[in-house]
């Protein structure tokens, strides 16, 4: 009796916290929380916030002391009572509560029983959704970052509770991105050290999606069932969140763990994980920071340049996706940049590919061929990236673009700018110059410029014109290609596709604008370089059907685009000189080429009469065609170009009939007002420094062959030209057959002289011909710099002595418009 009323004496002692906090305490804890006495702790603590910190000190304390002795239920009690604490109280004392709150929490996620584990993270998860008056500047979370991780990454052998802490870690991530996200004058989880644990938690959840296209668009918004029962739903709704709160400064710490986790697990090989990864981050965060992504894959892709070519394609392919989304929105100052990461790659990848072709010579093994058939893999990858992010720029920013990218070109004569081959090799160059033109041939699809000379600047035009550029068929396929792009400004090449005798060309509805003065002045300019690259593309003997095809092509929107009555002599001038080329072969070019070469031009004059409209013209042409028809099938593209086809052995015994012939052609267009003057001078192709440059066989001999008719100037070869004018001489004169005979036969001398002399004779002579012109212009010299008389007097020496001799103003002989 004496003992119990000491007892009561002493607990009538005790602190009235302490009272009451006992008194929520049943004797049983399967009874539960006592409401009646919570009610009453709750009021106090209302009533008297500054008890708040006492309160909960000493919930932690018998919370810590029921965690060690496993009573379980007493630990449910202590923290249901905290969470309505937690709940009621918003005051400013509730700060020293909450640091209570927090310890003790940390030791149920500290605890190795599942149950308090996911009970404290359910604690947290309700803390983290109360906003607070004013942030604590000493309240640091790194403890709950680092144990929600780990949770994320629970291997329990149950299956179910596995999940259920996974579940609670990432619920815990989200709490504390939600608390701390926001107030940027807390302790901030993007540092690295916090996103380094985060981010990989996250990712390794997310790996268990099985239907991963079901869910890379814009955030879903699933029931909260689902959410709360899948991982890897829950984990991927964190990430958007986590992604979608980011800011400028903060963007790439939260970036480049996904790079980390991805290298460690091996997921650029297959990639579509990393490629569902980059998809949720393009759309989650703000359009205007993408391009801080692209420049993060694009460091990364710099940093495993030397993995495998499958690791590097999945990077490029990651990179594809992010542009994709990115193109269309903000991209910002890192659009050269990708160009210039991606030709770097490029010419990386294709040293790679030349290198294990060098080491395997001799020993063609499977290994290797895979290696180059993975290179390939790369740098279709690069390509394709390439011409989709440059075909969804603006016009403005594809035309830096194009120039950007002729300007990486190897071509002779080109600036340093160019990707360095010297290594490479030829083997090598080509596979640059290839590689870097189906890239152009990308970028330049779809472009639409208002003038011609906005879409070829002669910057950008002059290299890809070069004879560089026509090494290969390949190359010059490409080079044809781009040029398409770029002067079809009505899409009219899908309906020339093919070379073919139209029958018809008004069944084609071509659309076309009126020539304008800026086309027309571009072609004043740059006409002869289109023509030159169309004649010397004929000559090239590794021709196939379709580099016929595009150079017919080429013609045909050049007449639609680009000609007026001048440009149209130009290109007929240009169509029967390659006619001559298949006549007299001086190239020595393959029957197949120069049967080839007649098509083309059949094909070629055929649209262009129909075009113009002469009916003259249109049935010379139609005549030609017809007597090919049936004469010489083997000169029309629907003949030559199929499989078996019987060529002739010659084409020096065809009759006239089978050609197309200037003078007729000259009258046809005369009549209807054309200028034809300069019909009956012969095309000869411009001659250009890069010409005698050039490791081809230079053109420079060709042309001096084609202009170098006469005889030269060697005593030895001069021929009196003066002759009797008598009536037979004037009847030859007139006799146009006659003279293109002579024509012919003159050509046909100086060409076989330059081909069997002896190389001392061809020299000598060339010798002589260049002392003459420099006697000559020693002369014009001379006689230009001699300075004119002066009344003062001329000084001029004899015998050592110097005398001046004068003359007189009025023996001096002045210009007519210095006397007036």
């Amino acid at each position: 009796m004496g003992r119990k009323g000491v007892c009561c004496c002493c607990a009538a002692l005790r602190p009235r916290y302490k009272r009451l906090v006992d008194n929520i305490f049943p004797e049983d804890p399967k009874d539960g929380l006592v409401k009646a006495d919570m009610e009453k702790l709750t009021f106090y603590a209302v009533s008297a916030p500054e008890k708040l910190d006492r309160i909960g000190a000493y919930l932690a304390e018998r919370l810590s002391r029921d965690v060690v002795r496993h009573r379980y239920g007493y630990v449910l009690i202590a923290m249901e009572a905290l969470d309505q604490l937690l709940m009621a109280c918003h005051s400013q004392s509730i700060k020293p509560f909450v640091e209570s709150f927090l310890h003790m929490v940390a030791k149920l996620l500290e605890s190795g029983e599942p149950k308090l584990q996911v009970l404290g993270t359910n604690s947290f998860v309700k803390f983290a959704n109360i906003e607070e008056d004013t942030p604590s500047y000493h309240r640091r979370y790194d403890f709950f970052v680092s144990r929600f991780s780990a949770m994320c990454h629970s291997c329990d052998h149950d299956p179910e509770i596995q999940t259920e802490i996974r579940i609670a870690g990432i619920r815990g991530i989200q709490g504390v991105v939600r608390k701390t996200v926001n107030d940027e004058l807390r302790a901030t989880i993007w540092e690295p050290q916090h996103m380094d644990k985060i981010v990989p938690s996250l990712l390794f959840n997310m790996q268990k999606i099985e239907d991963i296209d079901s869910r890379i668009g814009p955030p879903s918004s699933p029931t909260g069932g689902e959410k709360e029962e899948n991982p890897a739903l829950l984990a991927e709704n964190c990430f958007r969140e986590l992604l979608g709160r980011a800011t400028y400064g903060n963007m790439n710490n939260a970036v480049r763990p996904v790079f980390a986790h991805l290298d460690h697990h091996r997921l650029w090989d297959p990639n579509e994980f990393a490629v569902s990864c980059f998809k949720i981050i393009m759309y989650s965060i703000q359009a205007q920071y993408s391009h801080h992504v692209i420049q993060e894959i694009l460091g990364h892709l710099d940093v495993r340049k030397r993995d495998s070519p499958r690791v590097r394609a999945g990077i490029i392919q990651v990179l594809l996706e992010a542009v994709a989304i990115a193109a269309k929105g903000s991209v910002g100052p890192t659009v050269l940049e990708v160009f210039n990461t991606l030709l770097k790659h490029l010419r990386i990848s294709v040293d790679f590919e030349l290198g294990d072709r060098r080491s395997s010579a001799g020993s063609a093994t499977f290994s290797t061929s895979s290696k180059e058939s993975d290179e390939r893999i790369v740098q279709n990858a690069i390509i394709q990236t390439i011409g989709f992010f440059g075909s969804n720029l603006p016009d403005y920013q594809r035309s830096e673009i194009m120039m950007f990218i002729m300007g990486k070109v190897p071509v002779l004569g080109t600036t340093s700018q160019s990707l360095d081959t010297s290594h490479l090799g030829d083997l090598g160059t080509r596979r640059i110059q290839i590689m870097l033109l189906r890239s152009l041939l990308m970028v330049t699809s779809g472009y639409k410029a208002t003038t011609i000379t906005n879409a070829l600047p002669p910057p950008f035009l002059d290299p890809l014109l070069s004879p560089s550029l026509m090494e290969d068929s390949e190359l010059r396929q490409l080079v044809l290609e781009v040029l398409h792009n770029l002067i079809d400004r009505h899409d009219n090449r899908a309906k020339l596709r093919g070379i073919r005798i139209i029958p018809d060309v008004s069944d084609l509805k071509i659309k076309r604008d009126k020539i304008s003065r800026q086309d027309v002045s571009f072609m004043k300019k740059h006409g002869q370089q289109l023509y030159r690259h169309i004649y010397l593309g004929c000559k090239e003997e590794d021709n196939v059907q379709k580099n016929f095809e595009l150079l017919f092509t080429s013609l045909a929107l050049t007449t639609i685009e680009l000609a007026n009555e001048e440009v149209v002599i130009d290109l007929i001038r240009l169509a029967i000189a390659l006619q001559d080329i298949a006549i007299i072969n001086e190239d020595n070019l393959p029957m197949f080429n120069r049967c080839g070469i007649m098509a083309l031009v059949a094909a070629y004059l055929n649209f262009l009469s129909q075009m113009i409209a002469v009916p003259a013209f249109c049935q010379h042409v139609s005549k030609v065609i017809e007597t090919r028809s049936l004469e010489a099938s083997y000169f029309l593209p629907e003949t030559i170009f199929k499989d078996k086809c019987n060529l002739p052995k010659s084409l020096e015994k065809h009759e006239k009939d089978l050609f197309f012939l200037t003078n007729k052609i000259a009258e046809s267009l005369g009549g209807s007002g054309y200028s034809v003057e300069r019909l009956s001078v012969p095309y000869v192709p411009q001659v250009t420094d890069e010409d005698r440059l050039s490791r081809r066989k230079s053109i420079v001999d060709t042309v001096s062959i084609q202009v170098d008719i006469l005889p030269g100037n060697n005593t030895d070869d001069k021929v009196d030209n003066t002759e009797e004018i008598t009536f037979e001489a004037l009847k030859k004169a007139i006799d146009n057959n006659g003279l293109e005979e002579q024509e012919k036969e003159k050509r046909r001398l100086v060409i076989e002289k330059f081909q069997k002399a002896p190389f001392e004779e061809i020299a000598a002579q060339c010798e002589t011909k260049a002392n003459l012109l420099h006697d000559r212009l020693a002369q014009i010299l001379e006689l230009t710099i001699r300075p004119p008389p002066s009344p003062s007097g001329t000084m001029t020496i004899t015998a050592g002595h110097a005398h001046y001799q004068s003359v007189p103003v009025y023996e001096m002989k002045f210009p007519d418009l210095c006397v007036y």
